[in-house]
């Protein structure tokens, strides 16, 4: 609900390479690595690296929310963040029912499910904010807050009863009030951040409580090797490939490249796999669970020093670098 379509088409140029070329490469890169060091077979491989290919900006909220930070950096954060997760579930999916054997994928009912979700999560906010700014079906102030949680709530049942793709649905119709509902949005504001709050505490409690001391060391040290690699080599290879001649400086372009923590998506996907009942089940679930709680550990540690880092930079005046040089190039001359 941060993100409509305004935001998408104004801030396409950015966001658009780390969506278009760094997610897919991420993924790339993360399948070779899992399949070359941990054994892998393929499938299995390409579906670790679509779990672990979206990115959470939540463990990285000293950065995001810093306005001494560039804004064109926290918009491609936070718009990459609020995208990639969405687009990378159809791949999920995908190498899932691979995995699992599957002779008829079943492409066709696929595409049906996933359209339908969004077509759910764009016609029911839509049509519940043009009814909502009748006077026949305002909501009195006091209760303006509940009329987003109320959508979703449509969106769910509606969902539910036509075998919609739930995730897309939900995606689909935060940024769908974020683009028509402008009320709706600031209204609901205060009181979605607490609903999801709890909802992330609980999914992070779910997610903490299959993690034991067994399952990290169940891993091997090959799985340890992999997150870590996964985690500095993955994204950063990805990222600077994609954003070769972008216009961003070395710093801009190194704080993207660190901060792609793995977070609630890649928590959903890793639990859906490990229910799948797929052969892999378990060690593709282990190899994920590490790497989110290595994730979590390391970015949440390292926001704000990077964030920190801007704010010096932001601090020096802009005549600074410049009388610098020419002092520099003064001496220069007169060395001789």
């Amino acid at each position: 609900m941060r993100v409509g379509w305004a935001e998408l088409r104004s801030a396409w140029r950015l966001p658009g390479r780390a969506l278009g070329w760094g997610l897919p490469l991420t993924l790339v890169i993360t399948a070779v690595g899992a399949h070359y060091l941990l054994g892998l077979g393929w499938i299995e491989s390409l579906l670790i690296g679509a779990i672990l290919a979206p990115t959470d900006p939540v463990f990285a909220a000293a950065l995001v929310g810093n306005e001494k930070v560039p804004p064109r950096l926290r918009q491609l954060l936070n718009v990459e963040s609020g995208v990639n997760d969405g687009l990378a579930l159809p791949f999920v999916i995908l190498f899932l029912a691979i995995a699992s054997g599957s002779d008829d994928l079943h492409l066709g009912a696929l595409g049906l499910e996933l359209g339908l979700g969004i077509v759910i999560g764009v016609a029911i906010p839509w049509a519940a904010i043009k009814l909502e700014q009748t006077r026949w079906f305002s909501a009195s102030t006091p209760y303006e807050p509940l009329n987003a949680l109320a959508i979703g709530l449509l969106v769910l049942a509606v969902g539910k009863a036509t075998h919609g793709n739930l995730f897309l649905a939900a995606f689909s119709a935060g940024i769908t009030v974020a683009t028509f509902g402008q009320r709706q949005r600031e209204s609901f504001e205060h009181f979605g951040e607490l609903i999801a709050e709890v909802f992330k505490l609980a999914a992070l409690l779910v997610f903490g409580a299959l993690i034991t001391p067994a399952l990290l060391g169940s891993v091997g040290w090959r799985g340890w090797v992999f997150a870590v690699l996964a985690l500095v080599l993955a994204r950063p290879i990805a990222i600077w490939l994609s954003f070769l001649r972008s216009g961003l400086s070395v710093r801009e372009q190194a704080a993207v490249a660190w901060f792609g923590p793995k977070g609630f998506a890649s928590v959903v996907y890793g639990l859906l796999v490990l229910g799948s009942g797929i052969a892999a089940a378990q060690q593709v679930f282990q190899i994920v669970a590490v790497t989110i709680v290595l994730s979590i550990l390391l970015h949440s540690s390292t926001d704000i020093v990077v964030a920190r880092g801007f704010d010096d930079e932001r601090e020096v005046p802009a005549w600074y670098g410049v009388a610098r040089r020419l002092r520099r190039s003064d001496r220069g001359e007169a060395a001789p």
